[in-house]
């Protein structure tokens, strides 16, 4: 009888984990989704404070990824984001987190991370991306290319919000100033 309670209990806790699981990953890219970035950079921001230590922020996007599903379609779209999810997976370290922010969009948290390690981090992923060749359908793919925005805590924002904002005015300029490349922001922590 206790045998079976705990056998059942185990079950429970692995659907549990499973679930947990489901719930914060993104199911094609296998990188976690937006709701666990702000979960985990609330904890990050915390730990930052308390020991003092930067957390950087980079934020990619794919550029013209539109062109990828309106020419050879969703699947190709999708083939595309796994790819790119899997370079950056390549050069994150276990410490740091990779997510998928939305559409074409990623995001990679890097706690305890200076601005120049955090830099180096985001060019070695566009230079990752830049090489992947991809082919769908027996055609080869465009060029993928990515576009980065960098912040860092406390440096550019005093909270997770302004981080990510900061990250993405930064994305921005790197898109205005001809896309495939790494900008970092330009912002200022509130005094």
């Amino acid at each position: 009888r206790e045998r079976e309670l705990r056998r059942s209990n185990d079950k429970l806790q692995k659907a549990l984990r499973e679930t947990r699981e489901l719930a914060i990953t993104d199911a094609l890219t296998g990188l976690h989704n937006r709701r666990y970035l702000w979960e985990l950079l609330g904890r990050e921001l915390l730990k930052s404070r308390r020991n003092r230590t930067p957390v950087a922020a980079i934020l990619a996007d794919i550029d013209h990824f539109k062109r990828f599903n309106d020419t050879w379609g969703h699947e190709a779209g999708d083939l595309v984001l796994k790819r790119v999810a899997d370079v950056i997976r390549e050069h994150v370290r276990g410490s740091d987190i990779g997510c998928r922010y939305g559409g074409e969009e990623l995001a990679v948290v890097l706690p305890e991370t200076t601005l120049e390690v955090a830099v180096e981090r985001a060019e070695r992923i566009r230079l990752g991306i830049a090489g992947l060749r991809l082919e769908h359908g027996g055609h080869p793919l465009d060029a993928i290319t990515a576009s980065f925005g960098i912040a860092i805590f406390p440096q550019h924002a005093d909270n997770a919000e302004a981080l990510l904002r900061a990250a993405d005015e930064a994305l921005y300029e790197a898109k205005k100033a001809g896309r495939n490349r790494v900008v970092v922001s330009q912002a200022a922590a509130a005094a």
